[in-house]
């Protein structure tokens, strides 16, 4: 595909929801008065509409989504992609890694994580992310401006702080970093293995962003998931990440865990808004025993009913919204005054493979076992198997088992869902001027099938285009699936997708 086919990174997400005037005293640095002054209409939690609609879709942080990769896509297409991507350094990048190990496995963990106590493993680990680094740095050149950097596993302070010094100084040296305060430089922590001390190194690496692993407070719960972790060691750690100069604080939370109740995880929410993270992921757990064999650790007959888990979905957002947290979409909650929410009200919210990010995703280059990259006009997943990414990387080749390549049409349904997920609308005009479509007229049948949607109450559609209504954006990924082209299409996910509400 030719490069003009590639999304123009700068193209933001419009917003129909700022008057001018707010627009230019958010740009400015608007108070906080302002910011919550044009927040969106608060959520409308109607159980009739998730019931009738909330059956299962993919959350599409890619389209097309992982599921349609596949193996006639080799390590010689990623090859090309990076190749072209040399051509293209003033685009905007970003660097994703995935660190695998853990020292305890939590028995309700889905990722691709390798449970081991054995520290040793972690060096050979590091080399071969260097040499995936500098295989990647042959093909495109040296000095590309990166805006966002992720570490996730896994548990990525897993390594020790030398090896995760020495990756990041070689980051430095093969990419221009954009600086502190406008960058994005994030790492997902155990609470149960940092403490303030080692926040203050992570701090003075460069991450400006730390997620905590929470999932619930109660400790029946953890005991349930393999997961001790007491309340006052996360909230010390919140509390030492801001006097580290961390610039947000992320915290996951989990509902439908084992032993949890409705009253036992409000209380959680309670506290975790007390501790006051600047953003707070509410996800859902979803019990796939078959495939995923930490599970199976987990008695079925602990686990809440699904009327239970719609009661603490429902109360926890509520109180999220009580305490100024604003619904960017899917699990994802941000203070109004979070660059995510701003970049929302902005119209700059984009999404990539870890989730919500206020900078335009642009390219991402993704290194260790299992990350997936999006390079121009191809998604590659690199082999999921330790040993596999280490044969592949002794052979001096990038160790791609997977991948698939955009066609025209799908960057145009990309860019259709992105804007759903993103900012609960799409425009006609937007997508007219970045494709050259009349999306009206494109989407005809996508648009007609969305008429029990409209007729709910969820969905406006109108000449200006598709607006997700406040009691419809708990349904947006069920909005964004009549666009996907790929649905009831062969490959789908071993055990089907997660629930939507």
């Amino acid at each position: 595909m030719p490069d003009r086919e590639i999304p123009d990174p700068q193209g933001g997400i419009p917003s129909r929801a700022l008057a001018p005037d707010q627009d230019a005293e958010l740009a400015a640095g608007g108070t906080l008065a302002a910011m919550l002054s044009t927040k969106p209409p608060p959520l409308e939690i109607d159980e009739d509409l998730l019931d009738r609609f909330g059956g299962r879709g993919p959350r599409y942080t890619s389209y097309p989504t992982a599921d349609r990769f596949h193996a006639g896509f080799t390590h010689e297409d990623y090859d090309r992609a990076l190749l072209r991507r040399a051509d293209r350094r003033d685009e905007p990048l970003g660097l994703y890694v995935h660190v695998p190990f853990c020292r305890t496995i939590c028995w309700y963990c889905a990722c691709n994580k390798i449970g081991t106590k054995h520290q040793e493993q972690s060096s050979p680990y590091l080399e071969a992310v260097l040499k995936e680094l500098y295989l990647v740095k042959h093909r495109i050149g040296a000095g590309h401006r990166v805006s966002h950097l992720h570490f996730g596993g896994g548990t990525p302070t897993f390594m020790p702080d030398a090896e995760l010094a020495r990756l990041i100084g070689a980051f430095r040296e093969a990419f221009d970093f954009a600086p502190d305060n406008e960058g994005e430089y994030s790492i997902e922590i155990d609470p149960r293995t940092v403490d303030g001390a080692r926040l203050r190194v992570l701090r003075d690496l460069g991450m400006n962003r730390v997620s905590l692993g929470v999932q619930d407070f109660d400790l029946e719960v953890q005991k349930a998931v393999n997961r001790i972790q007491p309340k006052e060691l996360t909230i010390a750690l919140i509390e030492a990440a801001r006097d580290s100069g961390f610039r947000s604080v992320n915290v996951d939370l989990i509902y439908g865990l084992p032993k949890q109740t409705p009253d036992s995880f409000r209380r959680t929410v309670e506290q975790t808004i007390a501790a006051g993270p600047d953003r707070i992921a509410l996800y859902h757990y979803a019990h796939l025993p078959t495939l995923f064999k930490p599970q199976r650790r987990i008695a079925e007959a602990d686990l809440p009913s699904s009327p239970d888990k719609a009661r603490m979905f429902e109360e926890a957002v509520r109180l999220f919204e009580a305490a100024g947290y604003l619904y960017l979409g899917l699990d994802h909650f941000a203070r109004a005054d979070d660059e995510l929410a701003i970049a929302q009200r902005e119209g700059r919210l984009n999404r990539n493979f870890q989730g919500y990010t206020s900078h335009s995703s642009g390219d991402l280059i993704a290194l260790g076992v299992s990350a997936i990259a999006s390079v121009g006009d191809v998604y590659a997943q690199n082999e999921k198997v330790l040993q596999g990414y280490y044969d592949a990387l002794a052979a001096d080749r990038l160790p791609v088992s997977r991948g698939i390549r955009l066609n025209r049409e799908d960057f145009i349904r990309r860019d259709a869902i992105e804007s759903l997920m993103c900012r609960f609308e799409l425009d006609w005009g937007w997508l007219a001027r970045r494709r050259g479509v009349d999306g009206a007229r494109h989407f005809e049948r996508e648009l007609a099938s969305l008429a029990p949607l409209v007729e709910a109450g969820a969905v406006r559609i109108d000449d200006a285009g598709v607006t997700v209504l406040p009691r419809g954006r708990l349904l947006v990924r069920a909005v964004a699936m009549a666009f996907d082209e790929y649905l009831g299409k062969g490959a789908r996910p071993a055990g089907g997708y997660s629930r939507i509400a």
